[in-house]
């Protein structure tokens, strides 16, 4: 305790001085006099005047900062300097790069808190540490292997392991084991965070589907209104027709009435009634305005999806067919109606009204619609035509309430198509059940066992070509005989003419003897007859170098055009009642609840369709009738009514 005594007085406090320095830092008082001295003699060597005369280095310093500071551009600098804040200051220390590196590596505090737990219990360090020891390992395993093979080669006889060794080896084994379980854990972290990055992924991508889904619900109502706006315009030119000069014409109700006109020279009634009252379809096809913009959200949907369903029809679907993905869909049953969808909501707008009975075949192309039914006509339809009414001006209350029930959320605003109706095409006497059309012909095929050649220019027949009269000229020229008995077919029920495509001079027809038929539209005759299917043809499509058929003996047959042999088949265990193909794959509707497809790429078949995954226990979808496929996008009709939208 005595040693330990704190001692105020002034030789005590130097003896702890002496003792211990000052403060602790080891300094002595006889130091810091000897420092202070050294000090005072530097700056009065500095300062003071020295012994030749001379100014000291201290005047001379100031003497030199003093005639720089008078300098302008000195002076400027300084007050820059002053002018200069902290943060200025820092910058200039660091170079730009040095800035962008900095902010860079800066994480933001929300970035931190969401840093997601590892799952696994190893470092990395510890997880590549594990994967070379395996290495070196693996290496003094082959050393030794190769060491022990080279003495059995020399006819040396390996030495027996002794303890040490052996117990060397375990304990390399050991450790080897330990090292496996490192590395397999690794393994088992990093596939815990794929799959949160797969799961993070998907959730993006499903974001931006949506995102997608409403821009192009955006560019469909700006397209709809560009549409408007430029009819009108064109009505506009209509209504008042200018000469070259730019005067505009009057109209024959402005010249004068009491003109006298010789009723034997005017012969008008006859061109109006006859020519000017029925539009032109060439004319309306050359107004129908294409698509700007295709969709392309259902090419990024996995194939099979469901994109919508709908309650089309209370009866069989007989005929579907749409334009483009998303856009419009017709589509007839046998509850006499046809009616015309819009893929994008998924909502009728409207009816085709003016078929005696039902519809059983149609093509839509751009604006224009061609349906034949069973009442032995072919009627045509401008789509362009149809006009927005208020709801209050609607006739029929039964289509609003249908409508109202369809959509609760519809606008109060609808679509009439009364308007559409363009021309009529009477010349069979039997049901159409086959029909196309491209540019200005139109080919349709109905039960009177005639294919009718029609110009849309005109709105005549301009062809009739007779399949009867055609087999038995083959069977007399041939020898063979071309035309097979009713007896022989499956289905004695099935279209005489099961279906048709034309393309140019080139005519392609399937019908109930099995035969399909290629005529030449110039000459009327046929000129070359495929044999191979042993039932009625349903369907048929062909491209420049194969055509594809289906028929009523349970079989799609590939056909190639070049050698008019069959290129490939396909046999289901049902009757294929519809069929299609775009440039990847083959669609068939198969009598089944579901579409059987072929991919052309891989040559795999698979189903899509609601029957997909559904067991015999629970209550099947209807059977598919008629299917349809553009771009991947498949549309089905059922035969209870139901129409579903796919993407393929």
């Amino acid at each position: 305790m005595d040693k330990h005594r704190r001692d105020d007085s002034p030789s005590g406090l130097s003896d702890i001085v002496e003792h211990d320095g000052l403060l602790g830092t080891g300094l002595t008082s006889r130091q810091l006099e000897a420092f202070g001295r050294k000090v005072s003699s530097t700056a009065g060597h500095l300062i003071g005047p020295t012994n030749d005369g001379h100014p000291a280095h201290y005047h001379n310093a100031m003497a030199d900062i003093h005639r720089e500071l008078r300098r302008p551009n000195t002076q400027r600098k300084v007050f820059s300097l002053t002018q200069t804040t902290p943060t200025d200051l820092v910058r200039s220390k660091l170079s730009t790069s040095e800035i962008q590196s900095r902010a860079l590596s800066s994480v933001p505090d929300d970035l931190l808190a969401n840093i997601p737990d590892d799952s696994s219990s190893y470092s990395l360090f510890e997880g590549f540490q594990a994967s070379q020891d395996d290495i070196e390992f693996r290496k003094a395993h082959r050393r030794r292997a190769s060491k022990s093979k080279k003495l059995l080669k020399d006819g040396q006889a390996a030495l027996p392991s002794g303890p040490d060794d052996l117990k060397k080896e375990r304990d390399l084994l050991s450790r080897r084991m330990d090292l496996m379980g490192v590395r397999k854990n690794m393994c088992s972290s990093e596939i815990h965070d794929i799959d949160n990055k797969i799961a993070n992924l998907h959730n993006m991508r499903k974001i931006v589907l949506d995102r997608l889904a409403g821009l192009e619900t955006e560019e469909a109502d700006l397209e709809h209104e560009l549409t408007e706006v430029e009819n009108k315009l064109e009505d506009i030119k209509e209504e008042a027709p200018e000469t070259p000069n730019g005067v505009a014409t009057p109209k024959s109700s402005d010249v004068d009435s009491t003109v006298p006109e010789d009723p034997a020279m005017d012969a008008s009634f006859m061109s109006e009634s006859i020519y000017q009252k029925i539009p032109s379809p060439k004319n309306l096809k050359q107004k129908s305005k294409r698509k700007r913009s295709m969709p392309v959200l259902h090419e990024h949907f996995t194939p099979g999806s469901l994109i919508k369903e709908m309650e089309a029809h209370s009866d069989i679907v007989t005929a579907i067919d749409f334009d483009y993905p998303f856009g419009t869909m017709i589509s007839a049953a046998l509850d006499d109606t046809v009616r015309v969808w819009d893929l994008n909501s998924g909502r009728c707008t409207g009816f085709l009204e003016g078929h005696n009975a039902s519809v059983r075949c149609l093509q839509v192309e751009d604006n224009i619609v061609a349906s034949g039914s069973m009442d032995a006509s072919v009627k045509l339809w401008d789509l362009s035509r149809a006009r927005t009414v208020p709801r209050s001006n609607r006739i029929n209350r039964q289509e609003e309430a249908e409508d109202a029930a369809d959509d609760a959320s519809q606008t109060s605003h609808s679509t009439t198509l009364e308007d559409c109706y363009v021309y009529s095409l009477d010349a069979h006497v039997g049901e159409v059940t086959a029909l196309h059309f491209r540019n200005d012909t139109l080919v349709s095929g109905s039960a009177d066992k005639t294919l009718r050649q029609w110009d849309l220019v005109k709105g005549r027949c301009v062809q009739t070509l007779d399949v009867l009269w055609a087999a038995a000229q083959a069977s007399t020229l041939q020898g063979d005989s071309s035309w097979r008995p009713s007896g022989r077919m499956p289905d004695a029920s099935a279209d005489f003419v099961g279906a048709l495509q034309c393309f140019d001079a080139a005519l392609a027809c399937g019908t109930a003897d099995g035969m399909v038929r290629l005529w030449d539209l110039r000459s009327g005759q046929v000129h070359r007859s495929l044999v191979g299917h042993t039932g009625p043809v349903t369907c048929l499509q062909f491209d420049d170098v194969h055509l594809v058929t289906g028929s009523m003996d349970r079989s799609i047959r590939i056909w190639d055009l070049r050698m008019g042999s069959i290129y490939d088949a396909y046999a289901y265990e049902k009757p294929v009642t519809d069929m299609m193909f775009d440039s990847k794959r083959i669609v068939a509707a198969t009598g089944e609840n579901v579409v059987k497809v072929y991919d052309k790429g891989d040559g795999n078949h698979w189903d899509c369709g609601a029957g997909v995954g559904i067991d015999d226990q629970g209550s099947a979808p209807a059977t598919v009738e008629k299917v349809r496929l553009k771009d991947g996008f498949l549309v089905e009709g059922r035969k209870d009514g139901i129409v579903g939208a796919w993407t393929c």
